[in-house]
């Protein structure tokens, strides 16, 4: 658009002039303008419910500083170089929203990697407002128009930038939107929006384009969808994505400031999958301007934990020995209301199994997680351009079983260049209950092996171990862990084949921290005797 019309357009619309320069102060305030009220908030026990402070360690806070995406990006463009501007544009629409929109409204695109934040210096005009991520002003600033809808999907949210309104689940009476408007400049609405799933899969429901080597669109994958996964899920009606993640601390005000009890108020903890990166910033907080302390992204880094090692998944375990061999059958159930692992594609949820006789000597291995990140008799983790494959029955140790996506580019190559892949050729990751897999959409299906597996069903996987005991007799015990890694070995290192600053310093990182990158979501122990078993599980 000639910028002379442009112009006269926002006039038309009553916007600042400054949206033309892609100013995103024309829209937004960054969150100390908001944080000012919203934190000193306590639980009727005493404990802190300050939105805040609970939002500054979370991965939506660091949206912008999270160095796996900026190698990430610096990977793209490395691969697509003449792609450069709708990459960046992209990758900024969720992850630096604030400084994107304001290049919308300018009728440009938003840079990623011009605005990288390099601890407190901030390379460009917008770079404070990019570096404040997914901010308190994104969020409650959308409306309701598309939510749920595919107009909504890749973060083509709908904000209304005359409006200044932030939108929230309760009532605000006049006297408190007058304090509101006149310490933030916006005016409270109320928008129950915010609690539905829709709302949030907005941003959590992305399409990326693939790029062949001339640079021409060769396909288009559901890079992650998690939303259309809990769509299709018995979930619907019963949780939304709010009740796991944003949990309820009961009745508490939503302000220090003319505090006033509402109850249901959901914690802004944004509590996910990532315990990895927390812990990675807290390390690393100076050279990534991470604002919240050391202890603070610890503790986000412990909440995560501690959800996946309660909520995310069980596991039962029972096994005999049979004419010399070991007979272990191992039955995972996923308790999330999407896929397990979902989102990202860097993540993987694998069995490690172990069985030792009576001295402690190993008889049999599979799936031990090494120093480095990398899981023993992974195929893609020895060789990028190969995989594990889905199993229905392991009896060596170099077999292991992953749930995972394994991207591919249009030939059916193996690749982790998320605009090279057109396709899975690989995902048996493991399915929310009341998933019908023979009604998923293309974009949510199992694909692989695990299609023709008839114990691979809606909630639950079922995988038999047969192990030859050689001269052991028994009693054995057995050691099993469902082990959960959101960032994969293969994943993080195939960033560092591209030289540069971003991907560098990732890769240093991430091998500074490998050794913790995995955790458990849930163990058992067995001791198995000729012909029997009890089982005890925790």
């Amino acid at each position: 658009m000639n910028s002379t019309i442009f112009f006269s357009a926002l006039a038309l619309l009553g916007l600042p002039a400054t949206a033309l320069a892609g100013d995103p102060a024309a829209v937004f305030e960054q969150n100390d303008r908001c944080l000012a009220c919203h934190n000193g908030m306590s639980a009727s026990d005493g404990s802190d419910l300050s939105i805040g402070v609970d939002w500054r360690s979370s991965m939506m806070a660091n949206a912008a500083r999270d160095p796996y995406w900026h190698a990430a990006v610096r990977r793209e463009v490395s691969d697509h170089p003449q792609h450069q501007g709708a990459i960046e544009d992209k990758c900024s629409t969720c992850h630096m929203p604030m400084m994107r929109y304001g290049a919308k409204l300018a009728g440009e695109q938003g840079q990623v990697l011009a605005n990288i934040p390099d601890g407190a210096v901030m390379p460009g005009p917008e770079a404070s407002f990019a570096a404040d991520g997914v901010s308190c002003a994104v969020c409650h600033q959308i409306t309701e128009e598309g939510l749920g809808d595919t107009s909504s999907f890749t973060g083509q949210f709908v904000i209304d930038p005359q409006a200044k309104k932030v939108h929230g689940p309760v009532e605000t009476d006049p006297g408190r939107q007058r304090v509101m408007r006149s310490s933030s400049g916006f005016d409270p609405h109320m928008g129950s929006h915010v609690q539905s799933a829709d709302f949030c899969g907005s941003c959590h429901t992305l399409y990326t384009h693939a790029y062949g080597p001339d640079g021409e669109v060769t396909g288009e994958l559901p890079e992650q969808v998690p939303y259309l996964e809990w769509k299709h899920s018995s979930y619907p009606g019963q949780q939304s994505c709010q009740d796991c993640h944003m949990p309820e601390a009961g009745t508490a005000a939503i302000s220090s400031v003319l505090p006033k009890e509402h109850p249901a108020f959901n914690q802004h903890v944004f509590r996910g999958g990532n315990f990895f990166m927390p812990r990675v910033l807290a390390v690393n907080a100076a050279a990534q301007g991470v604002k919240a302390s050391a202890q603070e992204q610890e503790a986000t880094a412990a909440s995560a934990v501690e959800n996946l090692a309660t909520k995310t998944a069980t596991m039962a375990v029972d096994g005999a020995i049979v004419e010399g061999s070991l007979e272990l059958g191992v039955s995972v159930q996923n308790l999330a209301g999407h896929k397990l692992p979902t989102a990202y594609p860097s993540r993987r949820v694998w069995l490690h199994v172990a069985v030792t006789d009576t001295a402690g000597t190993v008889i049999f291995e599979s799936g031990a997680i090494q120093p480095d990140g990398s899981i023993a008799g992974n195929d893609n983790d020895a060789d990028g351009s190969t995989y594990e494959p889905h199993y229905i029955s392991i009896d060596s140790p170099d077999q292991v079983q992953i749930w995972e996506p394994i991207l591919a580019d249009p030939s059916g190559a193996v690749t982790t260049g998320l605009l090279t892949a057109t396709q899975y050729i690989k995902d048996n990751r493991l399915l929310p209950a009341g998933f019908d897999a023979s009604t998923a959409h293309a974009d949510i299906a199992v694909n692989g092996a695990a299609k023709d597996d008839p114990d691979f069903v809606a909630g639950n996987d079922h995988v038999i171990y047969r192990v030859a005991l050689g001269e052991t007799e028994g009693p054995v015990e057995v050691t099993v862990q469902l082990l959960y890694q959101p960032i994969g070995y293969r994943w993080a290192h195939n960033l560092g084949a591209v030289d540069a600053l971003e991907t560098n310093r990732w890769v240093g990182y991430y091998e500074d921290l490998a050794h913790a990158s995995s955790t458990p979501l849930a163990s058992a122990t067995l001791q198995v005797a000729q012909a029997e078993a009890q089982p005890t599980t925790d």
